[in-house]
């Protein structure tokens, strides 16, 4: 099983570079952590991870400098097939975000 993430800034019309995002157990035990690159894209945990639910916290305050309703969006997902990739999309902009189970 992996995770991965891909963030796009909707009021740019670009992928969003420099959003750390932490991937966490849902109790909050961490499980590693990374940065988004120029292409948007981070991979966390390449590697099996036990069934369960967990959570990716992007800081969205330091990537719109503060400038955003929203600090942080955390996205809690849950793992039932541990060998599976899991890819999570954020479309982000400083009012809103969306996100969905992509491939």
């Amino acid at each position: 099983m992996s995770v991965s993430t891909h963030v796009l800034d909707a009021t740019a019309g670009r992928p969003a570079a420099g959003i750390a995002v932490r991937l966490a157990g849902l109790d909050g035990a961490p499980v590693a952590a990374g940065h988004t690159d120029a292409d948007g894209r981070c991979a966390l945990a390449p590697y099996d991870l036990e069934p369960g639910t967990y959570e990716l916290t992007f800081d969205t305050g330091g990537y719109f400098a503060e400038r955003t309703f929203y600090p942080s969006v955390t996205v809690a997902f849950t793992v039932v097939d541990g060998g599976a990739h899991h890819h999570v999309p954020l479309l982000l902009s400083p009012w809103s975000y969306t996100t969905y189970r992509g491939t």
